[in-house]
């Protein structure tokens, strides 16, 4: 990765309208950008008149800012519009003749072309990997204006299974360096050896001389541990450089290092400097962890040689209102949630990750698998998955450019990211073999009238031999699956084998026998979890892990009674925008242990209790006619359909939270706990103990006739006594707001969320009833949008008005550069709001 780097006193930078600052490597390029919709081809003029053009910030995502639309909108997309939308930034720079300059742009939705001073630099086709240029052959002399035009053609809208965004979505970096300088991405840092005892630190630098005759140089490197203390120093030698590239390595030994993991992100840095003489020509920052890493075929994982599970979650690049330009606060607090639920790794589906996104993985403490594609030689269907079956202009995606592009997209997705000691594994591509139709076909699910199993519950109906078979019977197309795993396994090892190359295998039964999973060091099972056992038997010496499974009780069950599966991503952490076709008004997939607006559901508090050693209680309930189960003719609570919850997919049946009914009938209330036991208490009257072993389902239940009042679950944990509650709630007379950040830093970057929940006279929620609510916001602050968190209002984002679900909902405010302080109230109808002041300093 790359941090902010001085460069001693070698340049003088100046953007803008901007105050002179220190010189800088990396200086942020974000501000003052302008945008419009409304031109076609011609934007990139310099002499073009822009001044009635919008202002915009980046991040920006132009996608989100539009109202849901059946009618213009797919729903692979979340049924927002895409467009060909232009971006221009005027700046000033002054850069010597002994000097370089480039623009660096970490992610831009999508088919971008870039021109400086109306002279094309490129284009990058790919939405999600990093990408630059060399600004220098045509910047204009010191004081005067130039101009970059970015071009971003997105008018295929639905050229995705997902909600993609449009625009430049990530952060854009101006770097300045020395003409004899490390290049971008031109450090990587490996800890081959590590214990508690001491780690072996190895820096590979790349050193660039773009001088017209050989330079020398020496380069000093300083490593400065977790609390700022510089605890290693190392010289090189003199060394001597022709025009040209060449990577040298230093390695030095770490005594009593402060290892890297889930629980302890302890991170390092190193500061590598170029000097010609005595002069420090460049300096370049690298934060990296210390961690050993390792994979065993009968044990699973280890990190830093602890055996543990990988409780993992896929997660989709948006963040529900702020779509796909996410600020990092919105990022840190999504995270937090799912930390505080017990997960330790995400896996970014199904594309490279944000350096924002990788950056809080590694402060935070999570593992991270970085996908590249979802697609390669062929094509998915955006709208049904599988192989494509549709052949539109606005649906052709990334397989369009997969043959000319996949070696750049791969290799500067890795390049950029692997410093960071979060990502612990490479994944070259998801559920690719419905694209290769000889895989679906080989494997006997499908088109095999002699089989009458579900597809997600039953183990192969064909042999590995009658799979070879049927597959080798079968004419190949132009393409197959296991060379181009072999291609792209072969990338990733050129430039890092200090991590497994991974990918999420839908068809693993086919895959095994198709050359697929030679090229894998870790075959990742995408809803199979059925076939562990089967893979274990066949291919004993292949590690496998669940990388896309449902967040249910049973998929958990399934790998924690088998230690050679090291863990799993559950589908999904959070709910995401689009793979909703058909569905309006549902915009979004609802699969998630959170919704849009990062509230917990139920599958959150099951995971809650499997995850994390902290004793957790959550109660729910259901009418007995709602409820999935049922009372037999002995008083047991049993499930109506039997066994139901071990084939449980992607939602979790509907339950409620609250304590609101009409009649004094039997309720099923069912709670999730981690206790060994609960008791049950409504209106403080015991109905009872009783213990999880009895609940194979890992869920408690209870007939409960229905009286007003307070329902609580008691439990004790490892000594620790936990209690939840539900209560009767009447009508809502007030709006509480809550915030979890009061003092934001003026930097136009940090953001508050603001959280609104309807109560009651006697000051309990109101879950039962929703109210229209609109904020009215004062000060120097600005508004993100609104959200209840259902995955079926349509409701305009960018608003500051929204109606509740279950009586809650979300505001988002993001400070400006202005100081001062905001205010925040909240009115529905005849009902306020307490007022939430916020300071921005």
């Amino acid at each position: 990765m790359i941090n902010k780097l001085t460069i001693g006193l070698l340049f003088f930078l100046m953007i803008g309208c901007q105050s002179a600052q220190e010189p800088q490597r990396e200086l942020d390029f974000n501000f003052g950008w302008k945008f419009s919709l409304e031109y076609a081809n011609d934007a990139y003029a310099v002499n073009l008149d822009d001044a009635s053009w919008r202002e915009v910030n980046l991040p920006h995502d132009w996608s989100v800012e539009f109202p849901f639309d059946s009618i213009k909108g797919e729903g692979c997309t979340g049924y927002l519009p895409g467009g060909l939308g232009w971006y221009r930034k005027h700046f000033t720079v002054n850069v010597a003749a002994d000097e370089l300059t480039y623009v660096l742009f970490d992610g831009v939705y999508n088919n971008s072309e870039v021109w400086l001073n109306g002279k094309r630099l490129g284009e990058h086709p790919y939405g999600y990997s990093p990408f630059y240029f060399d600004l220098t052959p045509y910047l204009n002399p010191a004081g005067k204006d130039n101009v970059l035009a970015v071009k971003v053609d997105h008018t295929r809208y639905a050229d995705s299974r997902w909600y993609t965004g449009s625009g430049i979505y990530r952060n854009v970096k101006l770097i300045s360096v020395n003409k004899l300088h490390i290049p971008i991405w031109g450090s990587f840092i490996t800890t081959p050896q590590v214990s508690s005892k001491e780690a072996t630190v190895s820096v590979d630098i790349t050193v660039a001389n773009d001088f017209e005759t050989k330079k020398m140089f020496h380069i000093i490197t300083e490593f400065f541990a977790p609390n700022g203390s510089k605890v290693k120093e190392i010289i090189s030698e003199t060394m001597e450089l022709e025009p040209g590239e060449n990577t040298m390595n230093q390695t030095v030994v770490i005594a009593n290092p402060d290892l890297w993991s889930v629980d302890t992100p302890n991170l390092y840095k190193a500061v590598s400097k170029l000097m010609i003489e005595k002069n420090s020509v460049d300096v370049y920052e690298t934060t990296f962890g210390i961690r050993s890493i390792r994979f065993d075929k009968e044990q699973g994982f280890f990190l830093n040689d602890v055996n543990m599970k990988i409780k993992g979650v896929c997660q989709h690049h948006d963040g529900g209102l702020v779509g796909a330009a996410v600020p990092k606060g919105v990022w840190k607090r999504r995270l937090q949630i799912l930390k505080d639920g017990g997960c330790n790794a995400l896996r970014i589906a199904h594309n490279p990750a944000s350096e924002e996104l990788l950056e809080l993985c590694d402060e935070m403490g999570f593992l991270v698998q970085d996908e590249f594609f979802d697609e390669w030689d062929y094509a998915k269907d955006k709208r049904l998955n599988m192989n494509e079956r549709h052949d539109d202009y606005i649906t052709r995606g990334y397989g369009e450019h997969f043959q000319e592009w996949a070696e750049f997209d791969l290799k500067n997705t890795m390049l950029a990211h692997r410093n960071h000691p979060s990502v612990f594994q490479w994944s070259i591509g998801n559920e690719i073999e419905w694209t290769y139709p000889r895989n679906k076909k080989a494997t006997g699910f499908f088109d095999n009238m002699n089989w009458q199993g579900g597809y997600f519950w039953s183990q192969p109906p064909f042999s590995p031999e009658k799979i070879r078979s049927e597959y080798n019977k079968m004419p190949a197309l132009e393409h197959t699956i296991g060379e181009t795993a072999k291609k792209l396994a072969g990338w990733t090892k050129d430039l890092d084998t200090s991590r497994p190359v991974i990918a999420n295998c839908i068809l693993p039964s086919a895959s095994f026998e198709t050359g697929y999973t030679d090229a894998l060091d870790i075959v990742g099972f995408s809803y199979r979890r059925v076939m562990y056992d089967y893979a274990k038997k066949y291919y004993p010496n292949k590690i496998v892990m669940g990388t896309e499974n449902l967040g249910q009780w049973h998929e958990w069950k399934a790998i924690e009674e088998r230690d050679f599966v090291s863990g799993t991503f559950l589908w999904t952490g959070t709910d995401y925008l689009g793979e909703s076709n058909g569905h309006w008004p549902k915009k979004a997939t609802s699969s998630g242990l959170v919704d849009l607006a990062a509230f917990p559901k139920p599958s959150y508090h099951m995971y809650k209790t499997l995850w994390s050693n902290e004793p957790h209680i959550y109660i729910c309930s259901n009418s007995i006619e709602d409820s999935q189960y049922k009372i037999d003719a002995t008083g047991n609570i049993i499930e109506k359909k039997p066994d139901a919850w071990q084939k449980a997919l992607w939602e979790w049946y509907p339950v409620v939270e609250h304590w609101n009914y009409s009649n004094e009938g039997d309720v099923i209330v069912e709670v999730i706990s981690n206790c060994p036991e609960v008791e049950l208490f409504l209106n403080g009257v015991s109905l009872g103990i009783k213990s999880l072993k009895n609940f194979e389902d890992r869920i408690y239940k209870w007939a409960v006739p229905f009286q007003k009042g307070k329902l609580e679950a008691k439990g004790v944990k490892d000594g620790k006594e936990i209690n939840s509650t539900i209560t009767t709630s009447s009508e809502p007379v007030r709006i509480q707001l809550s915030v979890d950040n009061s003092s934001l830093n003026a930097d136009g970057y940090e953001v508050a969320h603001v959280i609104a929940q309807l109560y009651d006279k006697d000051n309990n929620p109101v879950i039962v009833t929703d109210a229209n609510i609109s904020f009215e916001l004062e000060g120097a602050i600005k508004l993100l949008g609104v959200d209840n968190g259902s995955a079926a209002s349509t409701q305009t984002y960018q608003s500051n008005t929204v109606r509740t679900n279950k009586g809650r909902c979300l505001l988002i405010l993001q400070s400006t550069t202005k100081v001062g302080t905001a205010k925040i109230v909240a009115l529905s109808d005849a009902i306020k709001s307490n007022t939430i002041q916020l300071s921005i300093q």
